[in-house]
């Protein structure tokens, strides 16, 4: 498609002024030739962009903005390091990216415009478990997941904890049923394998069958 601009202007700016934030750009190519973002366009060039491959570009450990939260808790329930709070503002996640190396996901594209941004992704549906399940194809994390492993609500890692120990905590039903726990060592939340974990497990199996070649 034909891209009208004025003065000296990046592929980087006209990309991103056409709606794609550049951590979603891979492979660049100028007049057939292999290009860089920083490239700035003459009049007359071809230039392609391609998206960049599936895959993690780092470890897979993650920062979500404050419309994000269900999906935070999904990807905590899956294993995954993901730092979420519902007050960052731009100005903090920018500093958190600086000092911490995380993949950014965000819906605000302009967000991930930022030139701070080295590896972020912009989930395009709306519904939580379909952006879980985009997030889980993109950085291709399917054969990583290690299910109930991180605190849901501090994003701590969970340790195993004897039923003894937590018994006064039980509701009479759990007691009955249930013999393995874990806890948060941070916020002691408890965790078992209850109604909950039937419904990941199921929700990782929804996944898995989505994974593209299959």
């Amino acid at each position: 498609m034909p891209v009208h601009f004025r003065g000296r202007q990046s592929i980087k700016h006209l990309v991103e002024s056409l709606g794609v934030p550049h951590p979603e750009i891979g492979q660049v190519q100028v007049n057939g030739r292999e290009g860089k973002l920083s490239a700035i366009t003459q009049d007359g060039d071809q230039v392609e962009v391609h998206p960049v491959p599936n895959g993690p570009p780092v470890e897979p450990r993650f920062l979500l903005d404050n419309h994000l939260g269900r999906l935070a808790a999904y990807l905590r329930m899956l294993g995954f390091d993901c730092l979420y709070q519902t007050d960052y503002d731009d100005a903090e996640l920018a500093g958190i990216l600086q000092r911490d190396e995380r993949i950014l996901l965000s819906r605000d594209r302009r967000l991930l415009m930022r030139r701070v941004v080295t590896h972020g992704y912009c989930p395009r549906s709306l519904d939580s478990q379909e952006q879980l399940t985009e997030v889980v194809q993109r950085f291709d994390l399917i054969n990583r997941i290690t299910a109930f492993h991180r605190c849901v609500r501090c994003n701590h890692p969970l340790e195993p904890v004897s039923k003894e120990e937590i018994l006064d905590r039980l509701e009479p039903l759990t007691k009955q049923y249930f013999d393995e726990f874990h806890i948060c060592p941070a916020c002691r939340q408890i965790y078992w394998k209850g109604s909950h974990y039937e419904r990941i497990q199921s929700l990782i199996e929804q996944i898995a069958e989505n994974k593209p070649g299959k």
